[in-house]
């Protein structure tokens, strides 16, 4: 097949170069002119684990290349995938103008019937204004067809996510589409759900506002655990052994963060709202969210009574391991408070720190994880990396002024961390 994808971030990249892996011919288009050189040249903007390998091999191939130009992308191919952002506004809305303009460009540029695929994730009944915006602006007058095919990738898993996907959701308004979506997909070997756009829209919200709601809720009794002197991993084993239930997704934290669950949970609430229907179920786990990271500020407060001078350690800088992605982390926002209180940091992220240090330019980044804890009155875990589970914690320990941690994530075991003579508060045990 012959496919485009407007748009190189984490979606598009990982889309475009798994389908050129698969065999299909595939231009990858992005209006910023020094990410297509950076392409170009065989560097990728972003971490994902298996990525950057995969792009070289394509590129080499000849079976994936890197334009600015979306009137070449849109000439080129006969099926063309929108992957460029949609960003949260103040209210909770979702910005379009991306996904406007875009449409906006394909118009201009369309000459023979193609298939417009919207990958973003956007809020139901996109699918109509983009169809109606393509058909304003294409003087060509030619036939075509809009999809909804909403991506479900997890960053840091997004290879592996897309080259073995669990489902593949196709919305359509029509079934002329149907067949070329199915042979695109067919090298992936998924059940593929073909379903009318408005649905295929609301899977995606829908799915990742039940995730986060998830997520919440073990938080939530990891509350309880810590009040009760239970074990909160020792209930989410219990609790995820129900088939019903499962056990992903059951991890206590700081709460969620990143582009998708906090960006995709407002704009739900968003669309229910002006559908008539206040979602208050979803409000309640974005409270629970916020105050799960104010229960943690106040561990380290009421630990160390007075944080101005203090000097702490953070261990993470992703909203997540195996990913450079900061954007809305709990690490970053953590560290923002304590700095806040008047704390001096010392911070290490394998992949994240360059990409931090616009955010967070005034703390000291540390090459190596085993040399954060020099001279820190605490040491915080606050990305589960797993790298950070091999810390060498006699060094670190002998290193601080006090040794003591405060695990956001539950890397360690309590009884061996107090055994090796560490301070040690974690999350709901």
């Amino acid at each position: 097949m012959k496919l485009t994808i407007i748009g190189t971030g984490y979606v598009g990249l990982v889309t475009g170069t798994c389908f050129a892996e698969v065999g299909h011919h595939v231009i990858c288009v992005d209006n910023d002119a020094e990410k297509v050189k950076l392409l170009q040249a065989g560097g990728i903007p972003i971490y994902e684990p298996g990525l950057e390998e995969l792009v070289k091999k394509n590129v080499a191939s000849g079976r994936l290349c890197f334009t600015a130009s979306t009137a070449e992308g849109v000439e080129k191919s006969d099926i063309i995938f929108i992957a460029v952002p949609t960003p949260p506004q103040p209210d909770g809305s979702v910005d379009l103008s991306f996904i406007e303009r875009v449409a906006r460009d394909i118009a201009a540029a369309m000459n023979s019937y193609k298939i417009i695929v919207d990958k973003s994730t956007v809020p139901v009944k996109t699918g109509d204004k983009v169809a109606e915006t393509i058909k304003r602006y294409c003087k060509a007058r030619v036939e075509f067809d809009v999809v909804s095919n909403p991506e479900f990738l997890r960053e840091g898993f997004a290879v592996e996510d897309l080259m073995n996907p669990d489902r593949i959701v196709v919305g359509v308004r029509s079934q002329r589409p149907v067949a070329a979506m199915k042979e695109t997909y067919e090298p992936f070997n998924a059940p593929i759900i073909v379903t009318d756009i408005n649905s295929a829209e609301l899977i995606k919200h829908a799915s990742n506002s039940f995730l986060a709601l998830k997520i919440s809720y073990i938080n939530a009794i990891s509350v309880v655990c810590e009040a009760t002197g239970a074990n909160v991993q020792e209930v989410a084993t219990g609790m995820g052994m129900d088939e019903r239930i499962g056990r992903r997704f059951l991890n206590p934290s700081l709460g969620f963060g990143g582009s998708c669950f906090p960006k995709d949970l407002s704009a739900f609430i968003k669309i229910s709202e002006q559908c008539g229907y206040d979602f208050a179920l979803l409000k309640e786990v974005q409270r629970i969210n916020a105050q799960q990271m104010d229960r943690f500020v106040k561990k380290i407060t009421d630990t160390l009574w007075v944080l101005k001078d203090k000097q702490i350690g953070v261990l993470g800088l992703a909203f997540k391991q195996n990913t450079d992605d900061v954007r809305m982390s709990p690490a970053i926002e953590l560290c923002q408070r304590l700095l806040k209180e008047g704390a001096r940091l010392r911070v290490h992220d394998p992949k994240a720190m360059d990409k931090a240090k616009a955010i967070l330019p005034t703390v000291t980044y540390v090459d190596d994880m085993n040399a954060v804890a020099e001279d820190c009155d605490a040491l915080v875990v606050a990305t589960e990396w797993d790298e950070f589970k091999k810390l060498d914690l006699e060094k670190s320990r002998k290193a601080m002024s006090a040794p003591i941690m405060f695990d956001g994530r539950n890397l360690f075991d309590p009884q061996e961390m107090e055994r090796l003579g560490w301070i040690y508060k974690s999350v709901g045990r």
